[in-house]
């Protein structure tokens, strides 16, 4: 018989694993607590775009769970993670689109939302941001 968790309580032994992976400071895939955390930050940060005036307008006619599965592979490849992103470069995925500073910014407070809720790190967020920013140059166009 399989016994299926609900998402919060995957979520607290998934930090756990996070918490106690800091400790030993693995990879930051590893303090992030692997692929399973990242795809729970990944849903819960959709969601917050998706609800998100600002910028959720861009989102309009994308392939929703196609985005969800190049978000997880890019952040755990970008994490140090076993995954290989397999989307477009940033600046022909994002070309045309009319993107803004403004709209940039609101999407990494949507993350850092979703961070917070699943109470990653200050560190990993930072480590994580740091790796997520530089990318701001091939996606924001105006």
């Amino acid at each position: 018989m399989k016994v299926r968790l609900a998402t919060g309580a995957i979520a607290i032994l998934l930090l756990s694993s996070a918490a106690h992976a800091t400790m030993h400071h693995g990879s930051l895939y590893s303090r992030l607590g692997g692929k399973p955390a990242i795809r729970l930050v990944v849903e819960d940060f959709v969601q917050n775009v998706a609800e998100d005036r600002r910028i959720n307008g861009f989102f309009g006619t994308t392939n929703i769970p196609r985005l969800k599965r190049l978000l997880v592979e890019q952040i755990c490849e970008a994490s140090g993670g076993p995954c290989r992103y397999s989307g477009r470069n940033m600046r022909s995925a994002h070309r045309g689109l009319g993107i803004r500073n403004a709209d940039f910014n609101a999407l990494v407070q949507d993350l850092g939302r979703s961070l917070d809720k699943f109470g990653v790190a200050p560190r990993e967020q930072r480590e994580l941001t740091a790796i997520l920013v530089p990318l701001k140059g091939d996606i924001v166009s105006r």
